[in-house]
């Protein structure tokens, strides 16, 4: 199983394509990039890995985790293997991460999907919730409401079969609860500071039900030079409800 700095990591593409980058949201799962990955890996050399703390990553270190030691990790990852300025992909937590590589210009182009530079108090008050029905009912009842807050009502009834499916595979999987408490600390804490660079797709669902498309249009307000593009329809979790519109979105940024 290939590890480098702590993290699990996989390759798919071509070995002699540029590099792309693709990190999950608060789930750390590679995993999660399942329906985008035979779209981008066609041109990129796509490097997936799960977060440390997560999946088959090392568990997290004492202290305090922050935005900026996730992208730490990523720093590891990427000096071990050889890689210098690849393309990055991360969804809402993972383009956290990226806008902080960015910062100190570690990636070459960033796309970051319904992400924000500072929480929002409805974005603050689903995880309150969430992390209320983790700690008095337990993983398997926060997974079960998890769907809630990443896809589209008419979505979820379509694919509760697979759904349930998944809700039993992340059960077995489950990050620790402590674990995962700190990752959404991290996440609570971010606000954007410094100087990001001009390459920067902005990806916004206008339906997101947990990060507000107001949350991340302030976050592309932020970004001088940065471009915007609103998904109608998907939800939170846009890039698996619609891989097709997800994916030609960053290949066409990518490309340009």
């Amino acid at each position: 199983m290939p590890s480098a700095a702590g993290l699990w990591y996989e390759w798919h593409g071509p070995a002699d394509g540029e590099v792309l980058v693709l990190s999950p949201g608060m789930g750390g799962s590679a995993g999660y990039w399942a329906p985008n990955l035979a779209a981008l890996s066609a041109r990129y050399r796509v490097l997936l890995y799960d977060h440390r703390g997560t999946g088959r990553s090392d568990p997290l270190p004492p202290g305090v985790v922050s935005i900026g030691s996730m992208a730490e990790d990523v720093r590891g990852l990427l000096s071990e293997l050889g890689i210098r300025r690849p393309h990055f992909v991360g969804h809402a937590l993972g383009g956290l991460i990226g806008l902080d590589l960015d910062a100190q210009g570690d990636v070459e182009r960033l796309v970051v999907v319904n992400g924000w530079a500072e929480p929002d108090p409805w974005f603050e008050r689903c995880f309150e919730i969430r992390l209320d029905l983790l700690h008095k009912s337990g993983p398997a009842a926060y997974l079960r409401a998890q769907p809630a807050f990443l896809y589209p009502a008419n979505w979820i009834s379509e694919n509760i079969a697979r759904l349930d499916a998944e809700a039993e595979h992340q059960l077995a999987h489950f990050q620790p609860v402590e674990t995962l408490e700190r990752r959404v600390a991290a996440a609570r804490a971010f606000r954007l500071a410094g100087d990001i660079g001009t390459d920067i797709l902005a990806i916004i669902a206008l339906d997101d039900m947990l990060v507000p498309p107001n949350a991340s249009r302030k976050l592309a307000e932020r970004l001088p030079g940065a471009r915007l593009a609103e998904m109608k329809w998907g939800g939170h979790a846009c890039n698996v409800t619609d891989p097709d519109t997800f994916s030609r979105l960053v290949l066409e940024f990518l490309g340009s």
